[in-house]
């Protein structure tokens, strides 16, 4: 008799979102339990989903959106949902702790409890994501959540651009590879479309660390405040050899659910040799 698979399905979520952080909430919820029906386990929302990106200007008021991971709006609304469904969900939030403001994943277990917080450890700061304003640097390092389908890893958008996560995130035992977005159009270039690029950065991460990675961005244009900003989805999910098994255009809204065969990938994972042949002794620089 032949073992029985070691099996996780996933999915991406690739929506817009506004300024009612209910009806953000009550959306995200929709396409989570459309996922659920399609079979997935985890279930990706975009970054900060609970409402615009408001990175793209510096303004004092969006201070008053920050709450403590625990009571978050985003957090206790989707913790009955995780529990009714039992799907595991990093929620992307804009956390506060105090006098301290982050970037933050809270990671839902099937049962709704909090696995953890996960503190974005790269914050950007450029044209239209002026993010150092609003975020201090992550304090909990890097994070790999043990739920009941596999070992979810999760990077927060700028994260995604930097090797040395998705690398950090597979020595702590990574199954698959999450990465909450909200990137599109670069306000002082009209021209610049990161979107292939974008896609490529994770397609390599899967490759040398043969994982899939799973990434939901947003689409649509928000105003912002004298900053529009226009989303350009193609969220994606991919294998461990870089393939897009699941993706999506700039405009479509929806989800995107895939299954994996964690046996199959920790064995060729381990034939490639990638962790193996490691010289960590030449790596400090």
């Amino acid at each position: 008799m032949s073992a029985r698979k070691r099996l996780i399905t996933v999915a991406a979520i690739q929506t817009g979102y506004g300024e009612d952080m209910a009806d953000n909430i009550a959306r995200t919820a929709g396409f989570i339990e459309q996922a659920a029906k399609q079979g997935a386990q985890v279930i990706l929302p975009s970054e900060l989903f609970q409402g615009p990106y408001f990175c793209t200007t510096q303004d004092e008021r969006w201070f008053d959106f920050a709450y403590p991971a625990a009571t978050h709006p985003c957090v206790t609304a989707l913790q009955p949902v995780a529990k009714k469904l039992g799907v595991a969900i990093p929620v992307s939030i804009f956390e506060r702790d105090g006098q301290h403001t982050y970037n933050s994943v809270v990671m839902l277990d099937d049962s709704g409890e909090i696995l953890g917080v996960y503190r974005k450890s790269h914050i950007p700061d450029g044209p239209g994501y002026q993010e150092k304003y609003y975020f201090r640097p992550g304090d909990t390092g890097f994070k790999v959540w043990p739920t009941k389908f596999g070992n979810i890893g999760v990077g927060i958008c700028w994260d995604q651009w930097f090797p040395e996560t998705a690398r950090q995130l597979m020595l702590r035992g990574a199954d698959i590879l999450m990465f909450p977005t909200a990137i599109g159009s670069e306000p002082h270039d009209a021209s610049l479309d990161t979107a292939a690029p974008w896609q490529r950065a994770m397609q390599g991460h899967a490759v040398s660390n043969v994982v899939p990675v799973v990434a939901a961005n947003r689409i649509g244009t928000e105003p912002g405040l004298g900053a529009p900003q226009t989303f350009y989805g193609h969220s994606f999910i991919a294998d461990h050899r870089g393939e897009l098994v699941a993706s999506f255009g700039a405009d479509e809204e929806g989800v995107l659910v895939h299954t994996f065969d964690l046996d199959f990938l920790t064995t060729h994972r381990s034939a490639w040799g990638f962790f193996r042949d490691r010289r960590a002794d030449l790596y400090s620089a």
